[in-house]
């Protein structure tokens, strides 16, 4: 009876935890069977869209940047085609073979050599490695023709930066490179469209118009296996070109200037004295910024490095000068516009003059005579400038500087690397030398030496202002939109109403005559210090102001020995400055010339001024005939 009773509660207690089992059973599928449901109905779309995710897989390529052109429409930074050579390692059967054939094809160095194995141990085997990024035809053409014993070499065609006019533009455009990782960092556009490959701009308007011309992402779309690789391409969504961006500068007129400058270290800059157009901007020497492209060698790096001459240094925009008699304009136009001095206001130059103790010569040793205004211009008379100097006070000075540009950015929008120069004043020199103001600084402020500094832009801004009957212009070397006439600017000038522009920087239109008067005389009329560089035609018929800038002070003894230029060491030469504008019966153009240790400006500066004014009258005619066609406006 006992046995019996045992046995039925043995048979409750399997029953009882069948029936958990079974219930756990029930729960457990119903559970699965929930959430497959979900999966495939609730979040199908969720999943699919991840699967899709895994299976497909999205590779950007190099965006195009936009073309810069030039006036006329002539691409002066462009792209063209190239040709690469590629390893895909995993298709490769024998790495060492493939290396070997292609040294010999491409005479590839060792270190070349390392640094592809290098990459081969970086990357994944279905990655691409680069051998060369710029072969030339003949090899592309040699690796084609060896291609079935190249098992997993790739040559490839793709699309790079051109500079067509080599070391012509380099200083006003700049040069592309592969951007470091701060430059990526700094760059948020440059961030969303890196890709390895990408070359960004370092210098000049490459740099400063990135955001313009970068272009947007090709991108590919391929199906992957588990492990990454690609096996199908889906669809190729071809990238759009970065925005196409016209420049005011004639290519014609900017490689005479290089050509003019030819074996010397200087700047040329031409002005539109209405519209501020930037015609030309050189700097002398250049380089070739296509050597930048696909890193240079450090052979070719140290000879532009090591060039005595600056090739690295943009003189038209970050070159300081003493401007020398080029500044004699101002300083007659301040006399004259503080009332200080007439016309009649005469001074006997004797060759030097004595003042507490200290001689200031003039560059004429035994001295000009009686001279006025005029005559003083003309033949450059340091004396009568000391006297008008000393006169006017620098401070009076200053003002009539800094309205003609002096010792401010002109183009400062565009390039980082512009320098704004120095003009000083009794307040600057103590609030950054900590000292008083001496009468002898005022003296040879007054013939563009001490502390003044400019650059050759910043002259010619000055002059296309003198040129322009005293009104302000405001620079420019990208073509606006809807490029001002010179019907509507010289409209603009007389009514005085635009800010930075047309505005009047005189108080007696009559002085501003008696100066343009006085730099034709300089270059026109006999003992005019450019005399021997005039044209007597009107239609080229131009005016000036020659200038000199000591660059070491001249001993008693130097004096004395009164050396020829090609006497002194190279260093120690002054530098020659010319500034003109014209034609002189209807001015339109305005340029600065400077020739370092080039001598006097006399010699060095103004016959280039001949030679190149000829060529911007000539081409004038063909810049108001050019239509306006799609451009960026800045």
């Amino acid at each position: 009876m006992i046995k019996s009773s045992s046995g039925i509660r043995k048979a409750d207690v399997i029953n009882r935890r069948m029936f958990i089992i079974g219930a756990a059973k029930i729960i457990v599928f119903a559970a699965i069977v929930a959430r497959l449901f979900s999966l495939q109905i609730n979040e199908n779309k969720k999943y699919l869209t991840l699967s899709d995710k895994n299976r497909i897989r999205e590779w950007k390529l190099p965006p195009t940047r936009g073309n810069i052109v030039d006036y006329f429409g002539n691409i002066i930074a462009g792209n063209l085609k190239v040709y690469q050579l590629h390893i895909i390692p995993e298709q490769v059967e024998n790495f060492n073979y493939l290396l070997v054939r292609l040294k010999n094809l491409l005479n590839l160095s060792e270190k070349k050599i390392a640094r592809i194995n290098k990459l081969k141990a970086e990357l994944k085997p279905w990655d691409s490695i680069i051998v060369s990024e710029n072969l030339t035809w003949s090899q592309f053409v040699k690796i084609n023709n060896y291609l079935y014993d190249l098992v997993g070499a790739k040559p490839v065609m793709t699309i790079s930066r051109n500079y067509p006019f080599k070391d012509v533009y380099t200083h006003v455009l700049g040069y592309v490179s592969q951007p470091s990782e701060q430059e990526i960092l700094n760059n948020q556009t440059v961030q969303e469209r890196f890709v390895p490959g990408m070359k960004i701009g370092k210098l000049g308007l490459e740099k400063k118009l990135e955001n313009y011309l970068i272009g947007t992402n090709a991108i590919q779309r391929y199906e992957v296996n588990a492990y990454g690789k690609r096996i199908n391409q889906l669809e190729h969504q071809k990238g759009k070109q970065g925005a196409k961006i016209r420049l005011t500068v004639d290519t014609e007129i900017q490689k005479t200037c290089g050509e003019l400058l030819s074996d010397k270290a200087g700047s040329i800059s031409v002005m539109d004295i209405y519209t501020g157009d930037i015609i030309a901007m050189y700097s002398s020497p250049s380089y070739d910024p296509n050597s930048f492209l696909f890193g240079i060698s450090k052979d070719e790096w140290q000879l532009i490095r090591n060039n005595p001459l600056k090739p690295l240094i943009n003189k038209t925009l970050s070159g300081l000068y003493s401007p020398g008699s080029t500044i004699k304009p101002i300083v007659a136009l301040s006399a004259l516009e503080n009332n200080v001095v007439d016309t009649k206001f005469k001074v006997k130059c004797t060759g030097k003059i004595e003042l507490y103790g200290q001689t200031f010569h003039c560059w004429k040793e035994k001295g000009h005579g009686w001279v006025s205004l005029n005559n003083a211009m003309k033949q450059s008379c340091d004396t009568y400038f000391y006297e008008v100097a000393r006169l006017l006070g620098v401070d009076r000075l200053n003002i009539t500087a800094e309205k003609f540009g002096l010792g401010k950015k002109v183009l400062g929008d565009y390039f980082d690397n512009e320098k704004k120069g120095l003009f000083p004043n009794t307040k600057w020199k103590k609030n950054n030398l900590g000292r008083g103001w001496v009468l002898g600084e005022t003296l040879i402020t007054g013939i563009g030496q001490g502390y003044i500094q400019s650059t050759p832009l910043q002259l010619c801004m000055m002059t296309a202002q003198i040129a322009n009957g005293g009104y302000a212009i405001k620079p420019k070397i990208i073509v606006d939109d809807k490029p001002i006439s010179l019907e509507d600017a010289k409209a603009l000038m007389q009514e005085d109403i635009l800010e930075g522009f047309g505005k009047k920087l005189f108080k007696d239109e009559k002085n501003i005559k008696i100066i343009q008067e006085a730099m034709f005389s300089s270059t026109n009329e006999r003992f005019g210090t450019s005399y021997r560089s005039r044209i007597d035609d009107p239609k080229y018929q131009f005016a000036g102001k020659t200038g000199t800038a000591q660059v070491k002070r001249i001993s008693k003894r130097e004096r004395e020995l009164d050396l020829e230029l090609e006497q002194i060491p190279y260093k120690d030469r002054d530098h020659a400055l010319y500034v003109a504008y014209g034609p002189y019966a209807n001015p339109r153009y305005a340029l600065s010339i400077i020739v370092e240790h080039g001598g006097s400006g006399s010699k060095a500066a103004a016959p280039i001024a001949k030679k190149l004014f000829k060529l911007i009258i000539d081409r004038h005619d063909l810049r108001n005939k050019q239509p306006n066609f799609e451009e960026i406006s800045i």
